[in-house]
Formats: structure tokens, sequence, C-alpha cells
């Protein structure tokens, strides 16, 4: 499956290590926000990896949510629990929560649906920067400190009208929002999901935007510049 090189199943656990949740951003979400690099300070397991981790492990439901409680470091033991009742809560060895699913309706376990919608929603998820939040950033005159990015996934959730898919699925932005609060900044992604050219759901994710100071363009710019750097030379 498009999942096996990211993660290592041992007994009851899942781990993942810094290195498969880097190149799992990278080759997957074409992500290289700097918290998903293994030497990173505040290094951080993509939220992406953990929710198509939920979906391998869980099937889609038509209706789906995913709240990313506490954040996952280096090769730390994570527990999928068995889905006995519709909310879930996979831990990590302390028994914190780090992922809280809520799912409703229909349910498919059909393999094709599921790693289609991995493999376009994780790289819709990673165009979020600079595609999306610079735009933002600049209309509200605001931005993240480029000396110490902080830009980190809230939740995600989508409905489904049908499970059924005819034609190849594909993800797309639909609406996009940031809400500024004095020091941070809730950015709201709003997207379908289509089955060829009809849309058959829709859903949002959240970002929390941290550290904000007044907008730079030069300095936002030459960040944006090196963050596609790094992204042509992979």
């Amino acid at each position: 499956m498009l999942l096996d090189p990211y993660y290592i199943q041992q007994d009851s656990n899942i781990t993942i290590s810094a290195e498969q949740a880097s190149i799992f951003a990278k080759k997957e979400c074409q992500d290289f926000n700097p918290i998903h690099d293994p030497d990173s300070k505040r290094f951080c397991v993509p939220g992406d990896l953990l929710f198509s981790l939920a979906l391998k492990e869980y099937g889609v439901s038509k209706s789906m949510s995913f709240t990313f409680t506490n954040m996952v470091g280096d090769n730390i033991p994570l527990t999928f629990p068995e889905a006995t009742s519709d909310d879930i809560v996979v831990t990590n060895a302390q028994g914190k929560s780090v992922l809280e699913i809520n799912k409703s309706g229909e349910m498919t376990q059909d393999l094709d649906l599921i790693e289609s919608l991995i493999k376009n929603y994780v790289v819709f998820s990673g165009q979020n920067f600079p595609t999306l939040l610079m735009p933002l950033m600049k209309k509200h005159q605001v931005m993240f400190n480029p000396a110490r990015p902080l830009v980190m996934y809230n939740s995600m959730s989508f409905e489904f009208d049908s499970l059924t898919l005819t034609n190849p699925l594909r993800v797309e932005l639909a609406e996009s929002k940031l809400e500024v609060e004095s020091k941070r900044a809730n950015e709201f992604l709003h997207f379908d999901i289509y089955d060829g050219d009809k849309i058959i759901g829709r859903g949002i994710k959240t970002v929390v935007v941290g550290g904000l100071k007044p907008y730079d363009h030069d300095a936002i710019t030459a960040f944006a510049d090196n963050y596609l750097a790094n992204r042509n030379a992979f």
C-alpha cells in the first residue's frame, strides 16, 4: 500500500521515524514545513500522515472529523484502537490523545477509494504554503516569524454524498479564510471532492498560524523562495 514505507508495525503499536515522516511530507504532500525536518528541534509527524494511517485503519465513512490534539515526535509508539464506536482516540505511549476521530454513516474499506482520497487530499493539504497562505497573510498584513515558523494542522473534516466513484477522485479548494486573533490566526481551507466533474463531497481543513508579526513582503518572500528552492531541489 501507499503508506507501507512510512511506518513500522510493532505488535499493537505503530511507530513513525523522523526520517519516514519527513519523506512522506516531502514526497507525498510536497510539504516542506521545517517542523517536519528530522533535525528540527520542534520536529513533529505530519498530521496528514496520521490522517492517512487512520483511513487505512478505519476505512472511509460518509462523515468523518479528525482533531490533532498533541504533537507526535520521532519513533513514538502510537495505538490505533479497535473501532468499537464512532468516536476513536489514537494515543501515544503515555496514553495521551494525539488524534481524535469521529465517524458516522456508511463506511467502505475499498482500497482504491482510500488510496485515491489519501493521495489527492494530502497534495491539496500540502500546497497550503506558499500557494494558499501567502495571499491571505498579505491581505491581512500579518505573517509568521520566518526565523521560527509556526504553522500547525489543527483539524479537518469531510462529508461524502456517495462513496461510489465512477471517475478518478480529485480535491480542489472551494474557499480560504484567515481569522486573525492578536499573535495568532486561524486559517480555514474549504474544499470540494469531485468524482469527475461532479462534486460528491466537501470538507474543511483548519490550521493555526502562531507568532504573528506585521507583514514584511521582502522577508516572507525570501522565506517562500527558499522554501520553493528546497521543494524543487528535492
